[in-house]
């Protein structure tokens, strides 16, 4: 049975289950990026502070992780951060939740595993 996108996000941190689990269990929708996403989406990884800030969120798993948090792990002033994450928000690789005047951001997979399916046939 097949879970929508905010039921299986609520499982994961309900359960602390990775989501490649919560995946698993209820395949997400297949995406097609258009070649202009396509695009953005390799201009935002070629920069070596925009990689690192994606693994970060990586490593964060389903959950937000605030701004501050990011900042606090790589050493850049809040404009130079919130430029790459306006880059990273573009390309359509991290959601953004704003509560007040605080941001969280969110890793989307399924972006980046539509991405490096479509690498991977060149």
């Amino acid at each position: 049975m097949a879970h929508p996108r905010w039921m299986r996000h609520f499982l994961c941190l309900q359960t602390r289950f990775p989501i490649r689990y919560i995946n698993r269990v209820a395949p997400a929708k297949a995406i097609s990026l258009s070649d202009r996403q396509f695009h953005l989406i390799a201009r935002a990884l070629a920069d070596p502070r925009r990689y690192e800030i994606l693994e970060r969120l990586g490593k964060a798993g389903c959950s937000h992780t605030a701004c501050g948090d990011i900042r606090g792990c790589i050493p850049v002033s809040a404009p130079t951060l919130s430029h790459h994450m306006k880059e990273l928000e573009n390309a359509g690789l991290v959601d953004s939740e704003r509560e007040g005047k605080f941001v969280s951001y969110t890793l989307r997979r399924d972006v980046l595993a539509a991405y490096l399916e479509r690498l991977a046939k060149i």
